[in-house]
């Protein structure tokens, strides 16, 4: 009687390193064909997108350090951003009372109609790009996803 072969399988190790190099693919490939689209069809970059979805988040503005922070790049990166924004008449800087140092950048109207264009934009091209997923799908890959992330977030307190 020959022994039976038991099934060889990779370590956990080995397959959380697959999951995650497919994570990156995915979340690059989209990152990419965002900034194609911007850039092609609308003539701004994904950076700027951000900082003007993030002045959209906070009506009452934000310092450029909050910004900066809120963002995660530097505080030049964003400054260039809100100059040029600034100058197009999409957002504006206010002076913060009692500290002379500091503005707070802020959309304009125009700015705030300018990034609900692109954001119905945005959200239309993340749907289309992520199609293949059912609402099943997605709401389970949303679940596993949070859970990953409540481990991140514990190893990243560490």
């Amino acid at each position: 009687m020959k022994p039976e072969h038991s099934v060889q399988t990779e370590p956990m190790s080995k397959a959380r390193l697959r999951l995650w190099l497919q994570l990156l693919k995915l979340s690059s490939g989209i990152e990419g064909e965002l900034r194609r689209r911007l850039r092609d069809r609308h003539d701004t970059t994904l950076p700027r997108f951000d900082v003007m979805a993030a002045l959209a988040r906070h009506k009452d503005g934000l310092k450029m350090s909050d910004l900066s922070r809120y963002l995660k790049v530097s505080n030049g990166n964003v400054t260039g951003i809100v100059d040029r924004l600034v100058e197009e008449g999409l957002a504006l800087r206010v002076a913060v009372p009692g500290d002379r140092r500091a503005n707070l950048a802020r959309l304009t109207p125009k700015g705030e109609a300018a990034f609900a264009d692109l954001a119905a934009q945005h959200e239309a091209w993340i749907d289309e790009l992520l199609a293949p997923l059912s609402d099943s799908d997605t709401q389970t890959l949303m679940g596993l996803l949070k859970k990953a992330m409540t481990q991140e977030a514990r190893h990243g307190s560490e």
